[in-house]
């Protein structure tokens, strides 16, 4: 129970990767608010936590909408008093070759993944600073160092790192800490998507010979909330089984 007494917010966490990043963090005893674009979802994960005896409570947000964000930090607060941690996770895809790429594909995902955890991360800010103490974990990519199809991607969770290193440079001294988690080839909803051929080739990238579950993702984001992590910050580290070295 390495989070007992701690409030945590977690986007994205109706299903896949979040939603197990939102599991562990309450086995861990943290209180839970799950941020969700889809109802059913979110009070799903809300239900398993309740069941497991952990706490958890729920709110629809689309993180690039500052005023949704500003609304889900006030139910957190009115709900728990307080924001211990927060997980960056809530991300899209709209893959396409570049030259064919359209400006409607850039913006959504950009908007999602690089201004949704600008708005997350400067809410969260505002009120560490104030308490001296907090963790913010973003979930970026292994693409941030370049994929074929996914230009507006890569860029975003390129720009999440920076946004990170940033993040960590200037909160280090209220002692908040702020890490970037790059998950490799995790097996999601997203990913169970694709054609086989195709996830033998990415399977086959990965030295350890598989692809990774939310749950190895979890397992550090759990650590790097932890005090455990306390003298951790401004970090980029790789969770795919090699598949980056």
């Amino acid at each position: 129970m390495r989070l007992e007494g701690k409030t945590a917010i977690v986007t994205g966490a109706g299903r896949g990767l979040g939603k197990g990043i939102a599991l562990k963090l309450a086995q861990e005893g943290a209180s839970v608010m799950i941020c969700d674009m889809v109802e059913e979802n979110a009070q799903s994960v809300v239900q398993e936590i309740e069941a497991s005896g952990g706490k958890a409570s729920y709110q629809i947000c689309n993180v690039a909408v500052l005023d949704e964000v500003n609304a889900l930090f006030e139910k957190t607060l009115d709900a728990y008093g307080k924001v211990d941690i927060l997980v960056n996770n809530a991300g899209i895809n709209r893959d396409s070759m570049l030259h064919k790429m359209s400006v409607e594909q850039w913006d959504q995902v950009i908007a999602v993944n690089l201004t949704g955890t600008f708005y997350m991360t400067q809410a969260a800010a505002k009120l560490m600073r104030e308490q001296e103490s907090g963790a913010i974990i973003n979930i970026s990519s292994a693409s941030w160092l370049g994929n074929v199809g996914q230009a507006n991607y890569a860029a975003s969770k390129a720009g999440v790192v920076g946004l990170t290193k940033t993040a960590a440079r200037e909160l280090a001294k209220k002692g908040v800490t702020c890490n970037a988690i790059c998950p490799g080839f995790i097996e999601t909803d997203m990913t169970r998507g694709v054609p086989e051929k195709v996830w033998d080739i990415m399977v086959g990238k990965i030295p350890m010979g598989r692809a990774g579950k939310p749950s190895d993702v979890a397992n550090m984001v759990a650590f790097l909330a932890s005090e455990e992590a306390d003298y951790i910050t401004g970090e980029v580290i790789n969770v795919g089984g090699g598949m980056v070295l």
